[in-house]
């Protein structure tokens, strides 16, 4: 198949690219520079410069490819700057512009799938309780244009078409800025992930992220949450990250601190236990790491 795919230089891009090319698919990656081009071009698959906002060339760009997967964000490039408001904007107008001007380039050139990145936890805070795609969300001012770009996806669902949504799960792995900021802190003594000890965080690695964007080429249209099988929760997560750097267990924030973070605080602290069981049975798709328990000591050992 002829695929085209934005964000293929980001972390999981990266990796889906490769797997794309080794299964055989003529691939066309979007690179935001000449230097990440040729990376690119290196890697087997036919880079292209590209605005995502120019909604003429991106149709230009898109016309005749069967395959789209969009996995473009824009993430500020810290875990401090994330609690920034203004940092988002960027990441906001790739999510609800750029979505839907690839859309309407993909219709316009006759695909049939569009494969959309979207984030998990903007589910509302469910306990201990297991979540599911029908699960309730409460999506934050940070996240709310996840939503736009789902909607995206799902508008072009119809007509022979297939429109399908990952909610990925908190990624790491040994090139993503949160889990050198998480170890960071951990060898310091504090663990920054914010909620109470109990409350459960759902993971997945870049790797397994990727398997999902391959899993996801043949799956019906619809929602998927792409999530490692056991998320655990904020204490033993903590307890992994200082088992696999040999230091002591890290203190956790108080509950109070989450407050004082303002909206993505709270979000950042809800609990959620978000099961991938409808991604497994459509697509046989099963995660490398079945857990942070696995994957943790596993990333830290390359990081090292």
């Amino acid at each position: 198949m002829r695929i085209f795919v934005t964000g293929a230089t980001g972390v999981v891009g990266k990796r889906v690219i490769p797997q794309l090319i080794a299964l055989g698919h003529e691939v066309t990656a979007v690179a935001r520079t000449t230097e990440k081009a040729v990376r690119l071009k290196r890697a087997g698959a036919t880079p292209v410069v590209l605005d995502l906002f120019d909604s003429d060339a991106v149709e230009r760009a898109v016309a005749g490819h069967e395959v789209v997967i969009n996995l473009a964000t824009h993430i500020p490039s810290s875990s401090t700057k994330m609690f920034l408001p203004g940092t988002w904007r960027e990441n906001d107008r790739v999510r609800r512009d750029g979505s839907r001007i690839l859309v309407d380039a993909a219709i316009a050139g006759g695909a049939t799938r569009f494969i959309q990145e979207a984030f998990a936890p903007l589910y509302a805070d469910a306990g201990d309780r297991w979540i599911d795609e029908a699960s309730p969300v409460k999506p934050a001012r940070y996240n709310r244009t996840s939503l736009d770009a789902e909607a995206s996806a799902h508008r072009f669902t119809g007509d022979g078409r297939q429109g399908v949504v990952l909610r990925f799960g908190a990624f790491y792995g040994p090139d993503a800025m949160q889990t050198v900021d998480f170890v960071k802190f951990v060898r310091k003594g504090r663990f920054p992930l914010l909620g109470a000890p109990d409350a459960y965080v759902s993971s997945i690695s870049h790797d397994d992220a990727a398997g999902a964007v391959i899993a996801a080429l043949g799956v019906p249209a619809g929602l998927y949450n792409a999530t490692d099988d056991e998320p655990v929760t904020r204490l033993e997560f903590a307890r992994v990250i200082a088992n696999a750097l040999g230091v002591p267990v890290p203190k956790l924030f108080p509950r109070w601190v989450a407050k004082l973070a303002g909206s993505l605080g709270e979000l950042l602290s809800r609990s959620e236990r978000i099961s991938n069981r409808k991604l497994r049975e459509a697509s046989g798709w099963t995660p490398r790491y079945p857990s942070v328990r696995e994957g943790i000591p596993a990333t830290i050992r390359e990081m090292k």
